[in-house]
């Protein structure tokens, strides 16, 4: 009760959004808090560099049971313990950062670890990848849980080829411009068909116990009907890395599917709402990564794109990353610029040959749905200004 009063604080006095306040204040009074909240529950962690909130609610749903998680995205230890604190649910997924995941791998010993990728994000304050996934290896070398990892991501690969129990998944994984040298010797990986190796002896695992492709979803050789309401093969994937890791607690893979089917949004992500007048799909891409992944579902027809961009503490203050993503897709859409650094997001569309317009400009309302893509300040300014269709 102590933990929810010092939340209720935080919102009132408009100090914070009354989250993670509580969880600080309850591990400055007993450090160990968060391993005390964990005994005797089944925990399952979620991390990665895209993908961890909409997995973790994925996981949540398809559980099919009561779920304490940390559903508003606090991925920290003070997150953690907010949301254990206010529940005695026994099943837990947590989203957990990735500068955290050994950290809490050490404290609440979960029974199963989720890795969905690893790729550069918010580099003027967090470690390369390479430094990331050296951490994460360290931590599953010495775990009993299942780690479910991606068989694509060579990083990935890297961080769980040590650890004793592996699940490895065969998805989809459209970005890998962080994984182009080996990370054991540094030579460049050679790409092989659907497989990559290094002259070192370091391979792409061929042990997928998960398939998803163009045929399907198959889990342990059997097929799984996995028809989903969130858009986008990234979806998907995310979607048979959760179906894997609760296979481990006991859910059947076709329960599963079906219960994940009924998520259409996860905290605004991909839902239907009104912005200026205009109705618009709100999409969150974060680094070049995600973005390369959501302007996979733009339709090729020429059309208008909305994309808004902020450089916050909570963004990375340095929007050089820009440039890494493959804005080239988008010849023969117009783009509508907005967020603080719509300058900066106008002239990386002026070099990649994308026809722009800033915000202030007029805006014409369209009797069309739009691609409305944010980043993570960014969304969450148009969360709040928006309203849901």
């Amino acid at each position: 009760m102590a933990l929810l009063g010092v939340n209720w604080l935080s919102r009132v006095t408009g100090r914070g959004a009354g989250t993670v306040a509580g969880g600080r204040v309850g591990l400055r009074v007993c450090p160990d808090l968060l391993e005390q909240l964990s005994r005797r529950r089944e925990i399952i962690c979620v991390s990665g560099t895209n993908g961890k909130t909409t997995t973790t609610a994925l996981i949540a749903a398809g559980w099919g049971a009561k779920v304490a998680t940390n559903a508003t995205g606090a991925n920290m230890p003070a997150g953690h313990v907010a949301a254990l604190a206010t529940t005695r649910a026994t099943r837990v997924v947590l989203e957990v950062d990735e500068a955290w995941l050994p950290e809490v791998i050490r404290r609440c010993s979960p029974r199963v670890v989720v890795l969905l990728n690893l790729s550069r994000d918010q580099l003027d304050r967090a470690s390369e990848v390479r430094v990331l996934a050296d951490k994460w290896r360290g931590a599953l070398s010495r775990t009993t849980a299942l780690i479910v990892a991606n068989v694509n991501d060579p990083l990935v690969v890297f961080a769980a080829e040590t650890a004793p129990r592996v699940r490895w998944c065969d998805v989809p994984t459209t970005w890998l411009g962080d994984a182009q040298s080996c990370p054991h010797c540094t030579r460049p990986l050679s790409p092989e068909g659907s497989t990559w190796h290094c002259l070192c002896g370091f391979t792409r695992p061929a042990s997928a116990t998960t398939r998803l492709d163009g045929e399907g979803l198959v889990v342990d050789g059997a097929p799984v009907d996995l028809t989903l309401s969130l858009l986008g093969d990234f979806n998907r994937a995310n979607a048979a890395m959760a179906i894997t890791a609760l296979g481990e607690v006991g859910v059947a893979a076709h329960e599963a599917a079906a219960r994940m089917a009924t998520v259409t949004s996860v905290a605004g992500r991909f839902s239907l709402r009104t912005y200026r007048g205009q109705v618009v799909r709100t999409l969150l891409a974060k680094n070049p990564a995600g973005f390369s992944a959501l302007l996979d579902v733009i339709p090729s027809s020429p059309g208008e794109v909305w994309i808004a961009i902020n450089a916050r503490i909570a963004d990375g203050r340095d929007p050089s990353w820009l440039y890494d993503v493959p804005f080239e897709r988008l010849r023969g859409h117009r783009v509508r610029c907005f967020g603080d650094r719509k300058l900066d997001l106008a002239t990386r569309l002026d070099y990649a040959g994308v026809e722009w317009r800033l915000d202030d400009d007029e805006v014409e309302v369209i009797d069309e749905t739009l691609y409305l893509l944010a980043n993570y300040t960014a969304f969450a300014d148009i969360v709040e200004e928006s309203t849901p269709c």
